[in-house]
């Protein structure tokens, strides 16, 4: 597909990742001091609140569908409302469009706007679907003969995270205090985590409930858009604690999504399938056809003050399990998925070592220190670092983007209880 034209020039530029033919949905702090519903289009939003209330735009019978200022509402309409907000939104930025000159009234500079959360997350579920991520951290800790757990090959593997420490961009993460045992200590301490990671994920969001197993097809229908998402992660933490269940208070500091969520509509020219399969999988998670994307991804490190280095470059192509087989997987138990529920890809990782998608991978364990372009070296983050995920599919002289996803680490609390007993 060809880059669409706007009369909003800067959308027609092959740099901006919000061209016509993207159209994300996000929200924002408008002047009037509430969060918007807006459109991202080159360098600017295009205020849909706004439009509502004016009139100009309407959801069916749905009065107040983007009075909310998040995409929460205007999710659960469905698809085909999706599709003719699409439609509709594209005729009114499309160049030529014969309400251009009005339609200005409604755009706000994106420099400068406080971006928000642009949906309500009702649940969040992270996955452990990279086959290289997995291989190499297996590795790590199980040898190479062990690598793989008898399951992966069969099974998405994923845990149920936690929905309230998920933030949007722009917002700052805490180091955080847990129970750390080193492999020479009798018995745990409490102390500030130091092994503080980035995970490069993506995480494809629910706007379609259900109430019993679907199949992969309906999966991927029920599939609003995606983001970009990082899981921060603290390793020191996750090794005394992971083992019998799994990941708990390791993963539940913070979970930051891009700003913007790229519907999946905006995403069909880029399907890719997934890898041959190694293993026959069960029928109910057997793909129809194509389900993953073509997004290139990476992720830059700027330690505080100074110059971002780029640290991996990876694609979410790279995945075993696409978004719709995980989603089908979560509903094999019966298990209701609702509206806003946030599905986290887990971490992506290429088969290169300057592809993997977190620093437990990019420095073996912290055997390798990675080097940065100011000749600092880390093993993992330390206080004051920046991380920025960017992700792109890339068309014939236009992109479609996420926008930044970024962080900065704060140092621990001196007293995470303040004194309290």
């Amino acid at each position: 597909m060809p880059l669409l034209k706007s009369w909003v020039e800067s959308a027609n530029s092959p740099d901006t990742d919000f061209p016509l033919n993207n159209l994300p949905y996000g929200s924002f702090r408008a002047e009037d001091g509430e969060a918007h519903c807006g459109i991202a289009i080159g360098d600017m939003i295009l205020d849909v609140t706004t439009l509502e209330a004016d009139g100009l735009v309407q959801m069916d019978d749905e009065d107040t569908v983007f009075a909310f200022g998040d995409w929460t509402e205007f999710m659960s309409l469905g698809p085909a409302a999706w599709a003719a907000f699409r439609a509709t939104a594209t005729e009114m930025l499309a160049k030529g469009a014969p309400d251009a000159e009005a339609l200005t009234a409604y755009l706000v500079p994106q420099a400068g706007a406080r971006m928000l959360m642009p949906f309500m997350v009702a649940e969040y579920t992270d996955f452990y679907a990279s086959k290289n991520h997995a291989t190499n951290v297996g590795t790590m800790f199980r040898g190479a003969e062990n690598a793989l757990p008898q399951n992966w090959l069969s099974i998405p593997i994923g845990y149920n995270g936690r929905a309230s420490s998920v933030v949007v961009s722009g917002t700052d993460v805490r180091r955080p205090w847990g129970q750390l045992k080193g492999p020479n200590d009798d018995l745990p301490r409490f102390a500030p985590c130091v092994r503080f990671d980035l995970e490069l994920e993506m995480g494809a969001i629910v706007g379609v409930p259900s109430e019993g197993p679907v199949t992969v097809t309906e999966a991927d229908e029920m599939l609003f858009g995606y983001v970009l998402l990082n899981d921060w992660s603290a390793r020191d933490i996750q090794a005394w604690e992971y083992q019998p269940l799994g990941p708990f208070q390791s993963k539940a500091t913070a979970t930051t999504i891009s700003p913007w969520i790229v519907p999946k509509a905006a995403l069909e020219p880029f399907r890719v399938s997934t890898p041959e399969r190694e293993r026959v999988l069960l029928d109910y998670l057997k793909e129809p056809g194509p389900m993953l994307y073509d997004i290139a991804l990476e992720v830059g490190l700027a330690p505080e003050g100074k110059p971002e280095t780029v640290i991996a470059r990876t694609n979410y192509k790279e995945m075993y399990y696409s978004s719709a087989q995980q989603l089908a997987h979560h509903t094999s138990s019966g298990c209701p998925m609702s509206v806003g529920d946030l599905l986290g890809s887990g971490t992506i990782s290429g088969t290169t070592k300057d592809s993997r998608g977190a620093l437990l991978e990019l420095t073996w364990g912290g055997k390798e220190p990675v080097t940065l372009d100011s000749g600092e070296t880390r093993n993992f983050l330390e206080d004051g670092d920046t991380l920025t995920l960017r992700g792109a599919a890339k068309g014939d002289g236009y992109r479609v983007g996420f926008g930044d996803c970024t962080g900065t680490v704060l140092p621990a609390l001196d007293d995470p209880y303040g004194g309290r007993k």
